[in-house]
């Protein structure tokens, strides 16, 4: 009989991973890992599976054999957040399909966005350490945010589920927050236990340093040494903000007055109002009591990745 790998393969129902012009490409996937020697199985992330009770039947199927095969998850940043959220600290390597907007977690370590190649990556590829960023009981595998950018990703939602999903939506959802809502919150921010008081529109914590290469910040550096690596936006009138905006898109942002950019061991971040913060963890919104602790796990989470990559 032979030893088979188990393969758990995850995919939200959103993601529009089982329609009709993706048949061919899923064969091909499925008959490409059972050739490589994996026995696999397909959950799908629903309001009626949820991924507490998923994430705990894969596992115990991983654990119980001695080649503990990977975890796929096919979706967004988003989605492979909720399932690496599962795996930090296990030897269970997850594997990527990317198919999100950006899959900026993909593109960091060099992972094809085409998925039969994504696929071969993870039949053929090798396990590679990553550093995870978290925050409370949270994890966060690009970035977390409080202040005006959970406010973008809430408009982009609302433009994506009306106007269908581009990537251009990312920039006219946040000029339309600009132009119509924003609020400075006033917060305490305890860096390596110095304190700074600030009053801020936007606090930008990243973690996968391609994004923050992209943005041209030079705390790239401090995320790919598995430090918390942020931005803190302290202007908050309108016409500086789209300044901001325009400069956070030209990649001109770091040396704007008004930022200001910091790396630590350790993030403590305080609100001086008594209500929870609001806050985006890759992409998906939730609400936290003050204070937030953010850290970085160095190494934490293994990830399939082509033989050529470096671990970050």
């Amino acid at each position: 009989m032979l030893n088979l790998k188990p393969l758990s393969l995850v995919y939200n129902h959103k993601s529009g991973f089982h329609a009709s012009h993706n048949d061919e490409v899923y064969e091909q996937m499925m008959t490409l890992f059972s050739y490589y020697g994996f026995e696999i199985q397909v959950f799908e992330l629903s309001d009626r599976s949820p991924i507490s009770l998923l994430m705990k039947k894969i596992i115990a199927r991983h654990q119980k054999t001695e080649q503990k095969g990977v975890v796929v998850g096919a979706g967004g940043d988003g989605t492979l957040n909720a399932i690496a959220s599962y795996l930090v600290g296990t030897d269970i390597p997850l594997g990527i399909l990317p198919l999100g907007t950006f899959n900026y977690v993909a593109r960091a370590l060099n992972i094809p966005i085409a998925l039969i190649q994504a696929a071969e990556v993870i039949a053929k590829g090798s396990p590679r350490a990553v550093h995870v960023a978290r925050l409370n009981d949270h994890i966060y595998l690009n970035n977390a945010s409080l202040g005006l950018y959970p406010l973008f990703i809430e408009q982009r939602e609302r433009y994506n589920k009306y106007l269908g999903r581009f990537p251009l939506h990312a920039y006219t959802s946040a000029l339309d927050v600009l132009l119509r809502k924003y609020k400075a919150l006033k917060l305490e921010l305890i860096v390596d236990g110095v304190k700074h008081p600030v009053t801020t529109s936007l606090v930008f914590l990243g973690n996968n340093q391609l994004q923050l290469k992209e943005l041209n910040l030079t705390i790239a550096d401090a995320a790919k040494e598995g430090k918390v690596a942020g931005v803190v936006i302290s202007k908050s009138d309108r016409i500086s903000l789209v300044k901001l905006l325009i400069r956070l898109f030209r990649g001109s942002v770091e040396h704007a007055d008004g930022v200001s950019l910091f790396s630590a061991e350790h993030i403590e971040i305080r609100s001086v109002q008594d209500k929870p913060l609001y806050l985006a963890i890759d992409g998906e919104l939730v609400e936290e009591q003050s204070p937030l602790q953010i850290s970085v796990d160095k190494h934490a989470l293994h990830i399939m990745v082509p033989y050529a990559t470096s671990s970050v």
